[in-house]
């Protein structure tokens, strides 16, 4: 262990009653990159527990890891907030399609906190994922996509799972097809950037170009019916198909067409939004401490 907080983290973990005095991890490094660090939030607790992995939005060109463990923590529940590669530092370093950048980097830290399981005190088959905007698609993203462990890997971080068991996410963009989303919304304007594109115009010209990107970058395509249970919320407008919505980047028109989708294929899903309330889980927390603990 090289890194003296996880060296602290280990510590506290061996020595009886210093657990309950154990103090967030800021910054802990999960990669190369300067963006490549995440903070832990432990929840008290004598037995391995569930994790939160909090993916910020965005628009994977800003944002910062800053959130609130608190109600988890209370349920018992370990946090995880990362920082990841924004696409402006995936065309830095090369990286083709920009957006690859933060979607492997938070695979990547997935993977890094499956790593420290033991040492972290984590139950690894209850890991839930959340966030909103472009956090929200990387999040999905994660949960629908086949593993990408690599068994024989030199790199004992790269041997492990990228599965969830379930995401709960916040105005969530569930696809990049240019062509879809302008049948579900005339107006809808946002991902161009995520292949190093100018503008939502030319990702719609060059759509076969680029329909290999498109496919595996969006969360919709990896649907399949061994994923896990997904839920997700939705503010804004009364989600009408075929609309043109006030803000289509976040509009829950996307929420509707993907949970047709999931159930289609079988997977559960929760849909909030406001035509559509839920009482028992008005809001992704309370959803993910059912999921998590239950």
């Amino acid at each position: 262990m090289k890194h003296p907080a996880l060296l602290l983290s280990f510590v506290a973990l061996c020595v009886p009653g210093l657990a309950a005095e154990l103090q967030p991890l800021k910054n802990v490094k999960y990669g190369d990159h300067e963006r490549n660090v995440l903070d832990f939030y432990p929840a008290k607790s004598d037995s391995p527990t569930p994790v939160v992995l909090y993916i910020h939005g965005g628009g994977w060109r800003g944002g910062d890891k800053k959130t609130n463990p608190a109600a988890l923590n209370a349920a018992g529940i370990s946090v995880v907030a990362i920082n990841y590669r924004y696409v402006q530092n995936g065309q830095q370093d090369g990286v083709v399609p920009p957006v690859k950048a933060p979607l492997h980097d938070a695979a990547r830290a997935l993977q890094f906190v499956r790593s420290m399981a033991g040492e972290w005190n984590l139950d690894k088959t209850k890991i839930g994922a959340t966030g909103g905007s472009a956090g929200a698609c990387t999040s999905l993203w994660l949960a629908f996509h086949d593993d990408l462990a690599r068994p024989d890997s030199e790199d004992p971080i790269a041997r492990e799972s990228t599965r969830l068991s379930c995401a709960a996410v916040n105005g969530a963009q569930v696809s990049l097809d240019p062509l879809e989303l302008r049948e579900w919304m005339p107006n809808y304007r946002y991902g161009a950037h995520a292949f190093g594109l100018k503008d939502f115009q030319e990702l719609y010209e060059k759509r076969s170009e680029v329909l290999p990107w498109i496919q595996e970058y969006s969360p919709k395509s990896h649907v399949s019916k061994d994923d896990p249970p997904i839920a997700m919320f939705y503010g804004g407008e009364v989600p009408v198909v075929g609309a043109s919505p006030k803000d289509p980047t976040h509009s829950g028109i996307m929420g509707v067409q993907l949970a047709e989708h999931l159930r289609e294929t079988g997977v559960e899903v929760m849909l909030v939004h406001p035509g559509q309330k839920n009482e028992q889980f008005p809001n992704a927390t309370a959803w993910l401490i059912h999921q998590l603990t239950k």
